[in-house]
Formats: C-alpha cells, sequence, structure tokens
C-alpha cells in the first residue's frame, strides 16, 4: 500500500493535536506516516524529508508547529507537493498567534493552507479532500463523511427539540 500522506511535527509535544488528522485519515483509509522534522534542531532532516517526499509517492503534507511555527513554509518552500499548516498552540507560543501567523503569511510563491490553531481534524479532512480529486473511492468516502456530520448535526437538532427548545423552523 502507497503511503499517501505526510504528517509531520516540529516536536513530540505536538502529537496530542496532530493525532486528530493522523484519525481521519484512518477513519478514511488513507495511508499515512507521522514523524517528528523540526526546521530548527534537524535543519538536514527537515530538507531530506521534504525533497524526498514526491519522490516516496506523498501527495500531500500536513505540518503542524508551535512558537515561530517555520517547519510548514520550509516544506512547501522545498517540496512540490501542497503543504497543510496546522499552528499549534505551545507552551512557548503567544497565546497562538506566533504560530498562526508565522504560517499563514507566507511569501508570494510558496503557498501553505491554513487551518484554525490547533486544527489537525481539518487538517486531516482537507488533506482527504485533495487526494480525492484523483480518487473516485476517496471522494466517496468524503460524501459519506459529510453525510455522517448532517446526521449528527440533526440529531442534536431533534434533541433539543425533544426537550422542549424551539428552533428557528418552528415559526413557519
Amino acid at each position: 500500500m502507497n503511503i499517501l500522506a505526510g504528517i509531520v511535527m516540529g516536536s513530540d509535544s505536538d502529537l496530542p493535536v496532530m493525532e486528530k488528522a493522523s484519525a481521519v485519515l484512518i477513519e478514511l483509509g488513507i495511508p499515512f506516516e507521522l514523524t517528528v522534522v523540526s526546521a530548527h534542531r534537524t535543519p538536514a532532516r527537515m530538507m531530506e524529508y521534504a525533497a524526498g517526499a514526491h519522490k516516496r509517492g506523498l501527495k500531500v503534507l500536513i505540518a503542524g508547529a508551535g512558537g515561530a511555527a517555520h517547519l510548514p513554509g520550509m516544506l512547501a518552500a522545498v517540496t512540490p507537493l501542497p503543504v497543510i499548516g496546522v499552528p499549534v498552540r505551545s507552551s512557548n507560543s503567544i497565546d497562538g498567534w506566533d504560530s498562526i501567523l508565522s504560517i499563514l503569511q507566507m511569501p508570494s510563491g510558496v503557498p501553505v493552507a491554513t487551518v484554525a490553531l490547533n486544527g489537525a481534524r481539518n487538517a486531516g479532512i482537507l488533506a482527504a479532500r485533495i487526494l480525492s480529486v484523483a480518487d473516485e473511492a476517496l471522494q466517496e468516502k468524503l460524501i459519506l463523511f459529510m453525510e455522517e456530520q448532517k446526521q449528527k448535526v440533526e440529531g442534536k437538532v431533534k434533541a433539543l427539540k425533544d426537550k422542549g427548545f424551539p428552533n428557528e423552523f418552528d415559526r413557519f
């Protein structure tokens, strides 16, 4: 089975956040790898990982980083693959804003798709959507995934209504 997605993080302390991306990929049956690649502490490893990712068959990278959060942008500078950045609120973070802005404010020519602070679940979903462009079976899984989300919300609306709370549709 070919590994299609790479999940990388600047530190294993980011794992509780980044596991949410891996959970989505597992749920959708997308093969992935997960590792630590620090832009600051292991720059040669980061360069090797990014430069070789497409040669190993990966199609998309998800990169989480806290603090200065250079990892997603540095990966994007080296790889031709789409990179999804996950800003992580870390112990040395300025309430997450440093991470958000470091990933979001990329220079022209080096794009990084950026999700919300600690938004690794959405990064996993976005990676699946990118991969589904060339995979009809995965696209069907995503359609079912979206339907399941809809059903969960409709169940919550019904539960509120069953408790006697009026909702916006009761007025019509």
